[in-house]
């Protein structure tokens, strides 16, 4: 770390962040690119003072504050009830630092406020920023926002976001950003599919293997804003923290505020390299480290909510016969739950369908060598349901409103204590009396009428109490698919489920982008039935098998109606998955820049260097079958590679009277430099058709 009197610099890897504590507020003055061990300047971050405006150059602080003279969106909005404080005017008070890491305690004595402001750069070199807000006057503070500025230089001039909708999540999208303002806000009281706390800000033109980047991510499970300011006083930045409605955080004279943590990163080598970034964050994580990720069949696709214990253990054994690893009891199992319009919150096993309880269906299980795991949806309460009936005023709406239902159920109060209690018991009842390894926590409606914040907290606070309680459990974070994705609630789970569509042609757009944030081995990926039962699209085994397995595997299909030659097909799949389990896992993911929009290019290189497996998808037809060659980065220079065809099912080329010439010959070897610059020559592919080849080092 080198410092001047103003300047602290923060560095670790290949990121640099310097901090100036010249202002009231610290200002980050740059994030970027490694800066070396010289002696920083103030003079190098100074800039002159203008005409016409104040007489000092106004900084962009982490805090951005009026009183500072920043004239854009302030970072701190509240007040007291006796409208003092409106604009609070934090200074620091103390600060400590080390090579990776700042904390700066601020105050206000004339407001009555403190703040603790914290940045360290963790594995990855992941940048995180948080920021805790204390109220030590003698009347309650109303908190309307505390937000956190990110800089980002002049040339960055495009942004990535990315949103969707339910069964089409992560899509992205690219806007040009000049002297404009850009903002995106939740409101759904989840993450959401519709936006995603998720945002990279760029070089023109950048890709995945060029131009630098910055990216930022928001570790929350509720509402969130961000604002791509390109407008105030020429510092462009990244304004962002929880979205709060009106008078939903009340400070009491004591009481803290601690905003979502946000998580950043830079890269000057593209967007892959930002996104590994993020993947090294997660991995690093103890609860991630070499934890098992058996092969799920999950039963909701085979059998909805007809459960029938026959069919059942039917249909476990042939889930072992193929090579499943884990059996999933979807909705349906609980008290009154037939269909979707009762029964949330009633968690108990349902004496008409299950007379002997689940014991005998998890025993069957257990004898076919799979672990069982369990669906439950504990945030949500039916109408219909003994839970209601009993507890309408467990309801997070206002029984004094038309209560607004959503997929025929209501929210339960997550902030109370008694509800979260009642959850906790039921769900433990059920895991202490039965051999029971991973729970699917589903979360399958918007909020309405109503802040997040105390019902994000109640959930963390009651997954938590159940983790701690059952360390072996495995829990799943779902939410209609992928609509809480986020690393606010990732100590919490193992696995999310990436999205209700098992499309393998719209699951090659979501995996890319859940990908820029999650590693492959946390996102749930099922091979799906051979008609899909939301898009209807028909696709074979093998290019769903081909999508699938660049994940955590899973199936999610009516084994019981499967032909003799799919569940064959199927079982070598499987085999196959388990095999390349260990690179698929724990290698680096990427993604590569093709010519062709309709070509989709990823893969992971092992950690060794010695193997790298890559997938090129065709989504839709081209002007031409014929396709640009397939360049692969990541590889060393000098070493010789061999390419061989890895297929997972019948190939599913476009017509053509002879394959590309290395496909016929007995050996094809390329070293890294020319995969790079060159790479190689793909068979022309049918739309919705995935090829996929291994790439591996040659060793003498």
């Amino acid at each position: 770390m080198t410092t001047s009197d103003q300047l602290i610099h923060l560095c670790k890897g290949e990121l640099s962040v310097v901090v100036s504590t010249r202002g009231n507020v610290p200002a980050i003055v740059y994030w970027g690119s490694y800066l070396g061990a010289s002696q920083l300047s103030d003079a190098m971050f100074l800039r002159p003072v203008l005409g016409g405006g104040i007489d000092f150059d106004a900084p962009l602080a982490i805090i951005p504050q009026h009183h500072d003279g920043w004239l854009g969106i302030p970072g701190l909005e509240g007040f007291r009830t006796d409208a003092s404080a409106m604009f609070a005017h934090l200074q620091i008070s103390t600060t400590e630092k080390s090579n990776t890491s700042a904390t700066f305690n601020l105050s206000d004595k004339h407001a009555g406020l403190e703040a603790i402001l914290q940045l360290q750069i963790d594995a990855g070199d992941v940048l995180t920023v948080s920021a805790t807000l204390r109220n030590t006057g003698k009347t309650s503070y109303n908190l309307n926002a505390l937000r956190v500025a990110l800089p980002i230089t002049a040339s960055a001039n495009e942004i990535l976001t990315f949103g969707g909708r339910w069964a089409m999540e992560f899509s992205e999208h690219r806007t040009p950003w000049s002297d404009s303002t850009i903002s995106i806000t939740n409101l759904r009281g989840r993450t959401s599919h519709e936006k995603w706390p998720l945002i990279f800000a760029g070089t023109s033109g950048f890709s995945e293997q060029h131009g630098e980047v910055w990216g930022c991510h928001v570790g929350w499970s509720g509402n969130f804003e961000i604002t791509a300011d390109g407008v105030t006083e020429h510092h462009k930045h990244l304004l962002v923290g929880e979205r709060l409605v009106a008078g939903e955080i009340i400070l009491q004279p004591g009481e803290s505020y601690t905003a979502p943590v946000i998580y950043a990163v830079h890269s000057s080598r593209g967007l892959s390299n930002a996104s590994q970034q993020f993947h090294r964050y997660v991995r690093s994580q103890e609860q991630n480290r070499e934890i098992s990720r058996p092969v799920i069949l999950n039963t909701w696709e085979a059998v909805y909510f007809n459960h029938d214990f026959e069919k059942l253990t039917a249909l476990a054994d042939v889930a072992a016969s193929v090579g499943v690893e884990r059996f999933v009891l979807d909705d349906g199992w609980f008290t009154g739950r037939r269909n979707d319009s009762a029964g949330l919150g009633d968690w108990s096993v349902d004496a008409t369908v299950w007379p002997q309880g689940l014991t005998p269906l998890i025993e069957h299980v257990r004898s076919r060598d799979m672990e069982f795991g369990i669906w439950f949806e504990p945030e949500m309460v039916s109408p219909n349901s003994d839970l209601f009936r009993k507890h309408p005023d467990w309801a997070l709406q206002d029984a004094s409103y038309q209560q607004i239902t959503g997929r025929n159920q209501l929210v339960l109060d997550m902030s109370r204590e008694d509800v979260r209690e009642y959850l906790f018991a039921s769900i433990s009842n059920l895991l202490d009396t039965h051999d029971i390894a991973y729970i699917k926590w589903d979360h399958n409606r918007d909020l309405v009428s109503a802040g997040a914040h105390a019902q994000t907290l109640g959930t963390y606070e009651l997954l938590d109490r159940l983790k701690r309680k059952h360390p072996l459990v495995q829990f799943e974070s779902c939410a209609s698919g992928g609509g809480r994705i986020d690393f606010g609630i990732l100590p919490y789970v193992s696995r999310f489920w990436t999205s209700d569509s098992n499309d393998p042609l719209d699951r090659t757009l979501i995996a890319r982008g859940a990908k820029r944030l999650m590693p492959p081995e946390m996102l749930g990926n099922h091979i799906g039935s051979r008609i899909n039962h939301i898009t209807k699209r028909s696709h074979s085994l093998a290019f769903r098998a081909s999508t699938a397995i660049f994940g955590w595997l899973g199936v999610e299909l009516n084994l019981l109606t499967a032909t003799p030659d799919e569940l064959t097909r199927l079982t070598e799949v499987i085999a196959r998955y388990k095999i390349l389990r260990p690179l698929l896992h724990y290698g680096n993911s990427f993604t590569e820049d093709h010519s062709d929009t309709n070509i989709v290019v990823h893969g992971v290189n092992s950690q060794d260097g010695l193997q790298t497996i890559v997938s090129i998808t065709r989504l839709n037809s081209g002007n031409s079958n014929h396709l640009d060659p397939i360049r692969v980065h990541g590889l060393e220079p000098l070493s010789q590679y061999e390419i061989k065809p890895l297929h997972f099912g019948t190939p599913a080329f476009a017509p053509h009277r002879q394959l590309p010439q290395w496909m016929q010959d007995a050996r094809f070897v390329l070293s890294g430099l020319q995969l790079q610059q060159i790479g190689f020559i793909c068979p022309p592919l049918l739309p919705a058709s995935s090829f996929i080849v291994m790439i591996e080092k040659v060793v003498s």
